[in-house]
């Protein structure tokens, strides 16, 4: 596939699943270009083992993490869609208690924290979650939920 192709098809994907991370629109149509200029450079490698948009998706998400980290930032805790239980979302307002629910969440053990950040700051369905770690939706779904979990128990430990 040439990259033209690959950027008529895929653009509105990858831009929609930045915006869903950054909240900015100017940041995520800067940080698509990215994407498609680490495709292009990548994409004689790209050897087919998954579908082409959870590859374009997971370089979307390295460009995302690493803009963070040159800009010294962490994912914003406001990030967390609504359909978040009321218990966390109370936690949320008290901010020593989210920082408190962020430190939890930074040391989680793999997979569970990925997973986690995934479903809620990047807003994708267990089915692409699934897709970035060649797994089934139902893996996704089940990780999730044990990682909020173990949050749930860590947080109230503390408390």
């Amino acid at each position: 596939m040439e990259l033209e192709e690959l950027y008529g098809a895929y653009f509105k994907d990858v831009y929609l699943y930045l915006l869903g991370l950054t909240k900015n629109e100017h940041l995520a149509d800067e940080l698509t270009s990215d994407v498609f200029f680490q495709a292009m450079q990548g994409l004689r490698g790209f050897r087919g083992q998954c579908d082409v948009r959870v590859w374009l998706c997971q370089i979307a998400k390295n460009a995302y993490f690493s803009y963070l980290r040159k800009a010294g930032r962490t994912v914003p805790l406001e990030m967390e869609p609504p359909q978040a239980k009321p218990a966390m979302e109370e936690v949320l307002l008290d901010k020593d208690a989210a920082l408190r629910l962020h430190a939890i969440l930074h040391n989680l053990p793999e997979p569970y924290k990925e997973v986690f950040t995934l479903r809620i700051f990047g807003e994708l369905s267990f089915q692409q979650i699934g897709g970035l770690f060649g797994r089934t939706a139902n893996w996704a779904c089940v990780t999730y939920h044990r990682a909020r979990q173990k949050m749930q128990d860590r947080l109230e430990e503390e408390i």
